[in-house]
């Protein structure tokens, strides 16, 4: 699967929304910013995860529910939840 700007802000909605039960119209999407990550993992590498260390262009998806911030980032191949729950989420890989 191949994700542009939009449909990376949509799945990352969607995940939000059932992660916190909430219908999708509860999630407001703060901001979608391009990005350049560090490396392969988006610079929120999974607990041991190796990733690659090249440049990775993105976006970087703040959304907000229930008062609080979220962080997902995203390429065109992956989408990953930043800090949920103090861990990184691999949403799409």
């Amino acid at each position: 699967m191949s994700f542009n700007k939009e449909s990376a802000t949509e799945r990352a909605v969607q995940d939000l929304a059932k992660r916190l039960s909430l219908g999708k119209g509860e999630i407001a999407v703060s901001s979608v910013d391009s990005a350049e990550f560090p490396d392969m993992s988006l610079g929120a590498p999974e607990a041991d995860e190796m990733a690659a260390q090249m440049i990775a262009n993105g976006w970087k998806i703040r959304l907000t529910a229930d008062g609080k911030n979220y962080e997902y980032r995203a390429d065109k191949y992956q989408i990953r939840l930043k800090g949920f729950g103090g861990k990184n989420h691999v949403i799409v890989y």
